[in-house]
């Protein structure tokens, strides 16, 4: 007997997230969306994650009108989003009430499948969203934010889908974001999980490509009995992105094993997206072939090219493999979190810094902040030294319960904040400025001028690749001033010069 495997692709959200920095434009995808809602996949990712900030702060577009397009366009396939637990799509907790309007009102406009995870798998941080979801009568996916240490086990990520499914979800995402998650963990993870939640759970798993086996991964997790997989449509695949969905097709032939995708549907829209992401060249990963290394520093891709140019900026590019040594040394110190937003730029951020200017004398805000269990919960314990340095910095003290419940109501504030930057008094509004209340207002005062599209048409910018090398930056002699960009928020931090 056939058995169907179903598919989610990625296309219209992390595929263009992870390859070229989320500047897609809504009319770049538009021609796309016939074939890609009668192509047959189980649903469409398409709105969360980096979308909602990126759709502000450089597309002068609405979100919210984003997703409603996205509704009409694709009527025929379940629509699917990444959501950040408690912290929504933002960068903090958020208060209960304010979660709770947020997933009511996705779900009003057409959200069907809300993928929910926590930086930390700390399942607390997920409980009011997946309240939510269910209140909703949408589909909860509750995640695994996959990753390895000697505290992360394959038993430890079943106990942690069984508390998924204990909590309402409707089916347990597996997501492997840096590309860690080798052959025979997927096997041994799905099947475990199988075995403990039912053979009726779903189990859906989401790998990047990163470092070059996962696809593989796919194969075993499938023969494991995985019921859905993510993929990306070839021509924005591979990288830091996501396994081409053709080749995931092909890869099933002779198997027993077939989806329900129409491959002449994939392939027009693959042949559309070719032509369309030349037009974003500037923002596209300079990673382009695979990265084994990211199996030590387990620092996705981007974050990677990331890091290195902003060393470079500073004239400390040959600080870049200390980096990558001390980043899981950070990562043990802070109880072993998962690497993903926003732990990874926290834990990453401080590597940097322990670098520069030596362990633990300059502690990032939001690094205090992990440190003291404000982010939640961690896997292991923390260092006691560093804990203590960290309470000294933000003046506060170590928490143990769920963040969240030490929120006090804000609803009415931020609609009052909301109305004060010029925002419409819309639900959608308020929700907006309440995920980038540094970005929205200036958002706010543009949006009458439309939407901006960042694309560009290669041959009609030759002077750009006419344009004279940066110079090469010198080793600084003195001392140092850096900006460094957290979250949206700035850190200034003065460094003495080497001796």
């Amino acid at each position: 007997m056939t058995r169907i495997l179903e598919v989610t692709d990625l296309i219209l959200r992390d595929a263009h997230q992870s390859l070229m920095a989320t500047r897609m434009a809504m009319e770049d995808m538009v021609p796309a969306c016939e074939d890609l809602d009668n192509a047959g996949f189980w649903s469409l990712e398409c709105w969360g994650g980096a979308t909602f900030d990126s759709c502000i702060r450089f597309l002068n577009e609405d979100p919210w009108e984003r997703l409603k397009t996205f509704r009409k366009l694709l009527p025929k396939t379940k629509l699917q989003m990444l959501l950040r637990g408690q912290n929504l799509l933002g960068y903090r907790h958020y208060e209960d009430t304010v979660v709770e309007r947020f997933v009511a009102k996705a779900a009003e406009h057409g959200m069907d499948v809300f993928r929910v995870f926590d930086a930390l798998n700390d399942i607390r941080n997920l409980q009011t969203s997946i309240k939510a979801v269910k209140k909703s009568g949408k589909h909860a996916q509750g995640t695994i934010c996959y990753t390895v240490s000697p505290l992360h086990t394959v038993e430890a990520f079943v106990d942690m889908a069984q508390r998924l499914k204990e909590m309402g979800c409707d089916s347990i995402c597996i997501k492997d974001m840096a590309a860690l998650l080798k052959p025979q963990p997927a096997y041994d993870l799905v099947k475990g999980i199988k075995e403990k939640c039912g053979k009726d759970t779903l189990v859906h798993l989401h790998c990047h490509s990163t470092t070059g086996v996962t696809l593989v991964s796919y194969m075993k997790a499938i023969e494991a009995g995985c019921d859905i997989v993510d993929t990306a449509i070839s021509s924005l695949s591979l990288g830091p992105g996501h396994n081409p969905t053709e080749s995931l097709v092909e890869m099933l032939e002779g198997t027993g094993i077939e989806t329900r995708l129409d491959m002449a549907r994939l392939l027009k829209a693959r042949n559309y997206f070719k032509t369309i992401r030349p037009r974003y060249k500037e923002f596209l990963s300079d990673i382009t072939g695979v990265e084994t290394e990211i199996f030590q520093s387990q620092i996705p891709g981007g974050m990677i090219s990331n890091m290195e140019s902003q060393l470079k900026q500073q004239g400390a590019g040959d600080k870049l493999q200390e980096v990558l040594l001390e980043v899981p040394r950070v990562r043990k110190v802070s109880g072993f979190p998962p690497l993903v937003t926003p732990s990874s730029q926290i834990v990453g951020t401080q590597a940097v810094f322990n670098v520069l200017m030596g362990p633990y004398k300059v502690l990032t805000g939001e690094f205090a902040d992990l440190m003291l269990g404000y982010y939640g919960e961690t896997i292991g314990p923390k260092d006691p030294e560093v804990m203590e340095k960290a309470r000294v910095h933000a003046k506060k003290e170590a928490i143990t319960c769920r963040p969240a419940e030490l929120l006090k109501p804000e609803w009415e504030h931020l609609r009052a904040d909301a109305l004060s930057a010029k925002a419409n008094g819309t639900d959608e509004d308020v929700l907006t400025f309440a995920m980038f209340p540094q970005v929205a207002p200036k958002f706010f005062a543009t949006r009458d001028q439309g939407p901006k599209n960042l694309g560009k048409d290669p041959a009609a910018t030759p002077a750009a690749a006419a344009a004279p090398a940066a110079a090469t930056p010198t080793k600084p002699t003195g001392p140092q001033k850096y900006a460094v960009t957290i979250n949206g928020q700035v850190h200034n931090v003065t460094v003495a010069a080497a001796r």
